[in-house]
């Protein structure tokens, strides 16, 4: 941390309250007052030491504030946390102090990105992220976990489908954050993952329409297109590791099969494009976390578990088949957590019907998107996707069939 606020300051003309050695001199102030508090057992002098450390850092800012009109406190607020973390190294949670000085460092070191993430922000952005935290932290720890109704309508509780909700939304939410941190700038490969992260559909669908503007935009957009496919398959693998880790060694021979389909084709088309433009510069998100789509999520969520039991139950793997091929069209994650936690156990549906039914489903939304490339897109990036959609679809049911 030290070294970080000395790095910072470099080249200032404003004196740095502390530098390299300062910060590790209070780190061992705390460590040695820790100590020393242990020792006659009482906490005392640790206290006291907090209380001068405290003195100093205040006498430091109130001399940097009158002299150079700096208002802000970020050096002497982590020097108080290295005094903090030294006492806590001492008395045994050395794991937890170092963790606390590596974090520390990392805010510390994005001062840059953290300032054009705020700058980036708007009313919606700060409102959604209320909502999900009231969600988080208010609303779902109330729902009832008990499922009500007789089968198939027993097939979801409450508090799954707001765990669900949360859990979908916090993953779209983590890739609409990075985009927004590291900017669409940064290039078409890197952009089109994070789209995936945030809706592979929404990405089909700017990139398709923005492939009007010029024929010459075709290759960096399909680049992007089969980034954010290939992202969608790696979604899943992460839905159904975290619902139901059994049944990952049944999906990821297909899904995996899909996911490398596609980078090999956006390897091939990487290797072939010729401009050096990134069309995503223009490309918008909006904010994933907006409560009417996670109520939507939610319902359809709801919707298809009960809709896979009963088509277990009633035509057995067809119906869950059938099912999986009509949600696919929608949403592939929805129907993803549907079946995972229909397998959880001795479930309702077997782990290889599940895989399989996953399988169909990854297939169908990508036909779907790519039919939306072959109807608003433009001619070229049409005949060059189709055999990235060709791979990925072939690719998958191969290995859902062989496996």
């Amino acid at each position: 941390m030290g070294l970080q606020r000395e790095y910072a300051g470099h080249g200032s003309e404003k004196a740095m309250f502390a530098g390299a050695r300062t910060f590790a001199l209070i780190g061992l102030a705390g460590g040695v007052a820790a100590h020393l508090s242990d020792a006659v057992s009482s906490p005392a002098i640790f206290v006291a030491a907090l209380l001068l450390i405290g003195a100093l850092t205040f006498i430091g800012y109130f001399v940097s504030t009158t002299r150079d009109g700096d208002v802000g406190q970020t050096t002497e607020v982590a020097a108080i946390v290295v005094f903090l973390s030294g006492g806590l190294a001492v008395v045994g949670n050395l794991a937890v102090a170092a963790a606390i000085g590596v974090a520390t460092t990392t805010l510390l070191t994005l001062k840059p990105q953290t300032r054009k993430l705020a700058a980036n922000l708007d009313p919606q952005d700060v409102y959604a992220t209320v909502k999900f935290a009231v969600l988080a932290l208010l609303v779902l720890p109330i729902l009832p976990t008990e499922t009500f109704g007789p089968s198939p309508f027993d097939a979801a509780s409450p508090f799954r489908v707001g765990l669900m909700v949360l859990f979908i939304s916090g993953l779209s939410f983590v890739g609409y954050a990075l985009i927004q941190f590291v900017g669409p700038q940064r290039g078409v490969v890197l952009t089109g993952v994070l789209g995936g992260l945030v809706s592979s559909t929404a990405v089909t669908l700017t990139l398709s329409g923005q492939s009007k503007k010029s024929d010459e935009l075709a290759y960096p957009l399909a680049l992007g297109l089969l980034m954010a496919w290939a992202i969608m398959f790696a979604r899943v693998i992460v839905e159904v590791a975290v619902v139901n880790p059994a049944l990952l060694s049944e999906v990821w021979p297909s899904i995996t099969a899909g996911g490398v389909a596609g980078l090999a084709a956006a390897s091939f088309i990487y290797a072939r494009q010729r401009s050096g433009s990134n069309p995503l510069e223009d490309a918008e998100f909006k904010n994933p976390f907006r409560l009417m789509p996670a109520l939507q999520f939610g319902l359809l969520y709801g919707v298809i578990l009960i809709i896979s039991k009963a088509a277990s139950e009633s035509f057995g793997d067809a119906g869950v088949y059938f099912s999986a091929v009509a949600s696919g069209i929608a949403d592939v994650d929805a129907v993803t957590l549907s079946l995972a936690e229909l397998s959880i156990g001795d479930g309702t549906i077997a782990n290889a019907t599940a895989a399989n039914a996953i399988a169909l489903a990854a297939v169908t939304n990508t036909l779907v998107k790519g039919l939306i490339v072959l109807a608003i897109g433009h001619g070229r990036l049409r005949r060059i996707i189709i055999p990235g959609i060709v791979a990925m679809v072939g690719a998958t049911l191969l290995v859902a069939a062989l496996v």
